[in-house]
């Protein structure tokens, strides 16, 4: 008699193959791209050799892309942290400030290159803020000769960096609040004489920091390395370091190739020791913090930089929004002369020449979002409901590695995972795209879903179990029902996060995948601004929509109704059992 193979527990196996879908590509991307640094890749010499690295730091500006790297980078990470700080801290103490979380949704789906444009053409000599005071004002008649955008200081790229990356962290703050449960502590402050926001920067904000540490450096991890906002608002000589390793991988010469793969290795340092800075700037502000505590001063600097962070999220937020519909302006403009403030007139023609196109790119991105969001979710779920049966719950080491390709700057391995797809003949393909962009969706579904998940009452479960329904049945019959409109927020976060990707569909495309985030990069640097807010609105439109969908009220009966009828169908299935029996 033939044995019957073994049974696999997919159930069991889903932290397991979690990690090696988005860990395994994460860690051969690293090794393929220090090996050709080392000498030791397929255009390298072969034998272990720092050439790479003496040809890199040989090269002219690379001091001074290091550090634009590194003062946009923070610079860009400290800013928008004070404004989360100050919306968050206001909202706290004044509950009219609140109803701007609603703007959070739009603010986060809008992707980080659609905003950039938007902000270029905004602040740009020729743009609509300098449209609006001229001539009037200025009596400027032609566009001034200033490098606003893409000024050699880099800071329109640190405040394109900033529009997007203070409504990132708001969002988490606003969690990490929530379940510090500081509320009895500052009403306690207050009672003690301290200002609302004195009281929220004493009591509130290192419960919360301790919660938002890792978002934080997923943020500087981002401002030291991304390279589609550099495309657009950075300086190009010298560029950021990311841009500068991006355009010798793109380059057809191969000698700049293993200078490139140590521009990576490079990259990827700054980055640590950016995040191990910050960590040390961490341990000097708490002690600080400390002592102003003990002192039990009324006053200093901290109410008034909250304010002022107040202020500049609401203006981060406007500036966004307004971005946005300036280039949806655009599209539909037929001749916009400067200094006019408006369009002469309004048109169609642009979306009716570009319609075809625009089509293919948005069918093209959104079935990779949706391809990757789906396969997220029922990794995401497969893995919290394995949690759940086994009653385990993972530990910090766990959330760092979830985390972790939000912390490796993606030029430090993406080309190297580009050598892996390669060999797997799968480069160029929707499938290899999918893949690239899942390594960093999952992370955001499972994060926005894991505490809704966990939060779900245990007694539901044990209700079913006791009535004889099986785990399974359970969980699609009873969980998944409660937990429609996490699931619906989550598959929208994994959309937005997928559109806005740019190297991912790159490297993994091999040039031969566009999507609305590569076309309009490529599109950035044109002359036809109607083509380009096209492509720019599309790209901020999609996902939108999608948020609007998720959060949408439900078809249907309320959720606490339909939750009552869940209630009552358990109970009405325990009286005929009981009955049976």
């Amino acid at each position: 008699m033939i044995p019957s193979p073994p049974r696999i527990d997919w159930l069991r196996a889903a932290p397991g193959l979690t990690l090696a879908l988005f860990l395994g590509p994460i860690l051969a991307g690293l090794v393929g791209t220090l090996a050709p640094a080392l000498g030791l890749g397929p255009v390298g010499e072969a034998r272990l050799s720092p050439s790479a690295f003496e040809t890199l730091l040989a090269q002219p500006g690379l001091a001074g892309s290091v550090r634009l790297t590194l003062t946009t980078g923070f610079s860009a990470t400290a800013i928008a942290l004070l404004f989360a700080c100050g919306f968050v801290a206001a909202a706290s103490a004044r509950p009219g400030f609140a109803r701007f979380e609603r703007a959070l949704a739009p603010l986060l789906a809008t992707p980080h290159v659609a905003v950039a444009i938007g902000f270029a053409f905004l602040i740009a000599s020729s743009g609509l803020f300098a449209r609006l005071v001229s001539p009037w004002l200025t009596g400027w008649e032609r566009p001034p000769p200033v490098a606003i955008v893409r000024d050699p200081w880099g800071m329109s790229y640190v405040a394109g960096l900033v529009l997007k990356e203070t409504a990132f962290l708001v969002l988490m703050m606003l969690a990490a609040q929530g379940q510090a449960r500081v509320r009895p502590a500052l009403a306690a402050a207050r009672a003690l004489g301290y200002s609302p926001l004195t009281a929220w920067a004493k009591v509130a904000l290192p419960a919360i920091y301790r919660r938002i540490r890792l978002p934080v450096y997923a943020v500087l991890a981002f401002s030291l390395s991304n390279v589609e906002v550099a495309l657009v608002l950075a300086p190009g000589t010298p560029p950021p370091l990311a841009v500068l390793a991006l355009r010798w991988f793109s380059s057809h010469d191969l000698a700049v190739f293993a200078p490139a793969n140590a521009a990576a290795i490079l990259q990827l340092a700054i980055v640590i020791g950016g995040i191990g800075l910050w960590r040390l700037a961490e341990i000097a502000a708490a002690a600080l913090g400390r002592r102003w505590c003990a002192r039990g001063a009324r006053g200093g600097l901290a109410a008034p930089l909250l304010v002022v962070g107040a202020a500049g999220a609401l203006l981060s937020g406007a500036l966004t929004i307004l971005a946005i519909v300036a280039m949806g302006v655009w599209s539909l403009a037929t001749r916009w002369t400067y200094p006019s403030a408006l369009p002469d007139a309004f048109t169609l023609a642009t979306w009716s020449r570009a319609g075809p196109a625009l089509a293919d790119l948005v069918g093209t991105s959104a079935a990779i979002a949706a391809i990757a969001s789906l396969v997220a979710l029922v990794l995401a779920l497969a893995c919290l409901e394995n949690e759940a049966r086994r009653g385990v719950r993972p530990g910090a080491g766990a959330l760092w590695l979830l985390y972790l390709p939000l912390l490796v700057p993606q030029i430090a391995f993406l080309f190297g995972a580009q050598v892996l797809i390669v060999r797997l003949a799968i480069d160029g393909t929707l499938f290899a795209v999918v893949w690239a962009h899942l390594l960093f969706v999952l992370p955001y579904v499972f994060l926005s879903l894991a505490d809704p998940f966990r939060a779900l009452d245990p007694r539901y479960a044990r209700i079913s179990a006791g009535l004889g329904i099986g785990p399974w049945r359970t969980f699609f019959t009873v969980k998944l029902p409660m937990l429609a409109r996490p699931i619906a927020v989550a598959f929208a976060i994994g959309f937005s996060v997928s559109i806005a990707l740019y190297l991912p569909t790159l490297f993994a495309g091999a040039g031969r995948v566009a999507t609305l985030t590569t076309e309009a990069v490529a599109l950035a640097s044109g002359s036809d601004r109607r083509i380009i807010g096209a492509t720019a609105f599309l790209q901020a439109l999609l996902p939108l929509l999608v948020y609007a969908i998720a959060l949408a009220p439900a078809h249907g009966p309320p959720l606490a109704l339909r939750m009552s009828r869940v209630r009552a169908g358990l109970a009405a299935w325990a009286t005929v059992g009981r009955g049976a029996s």
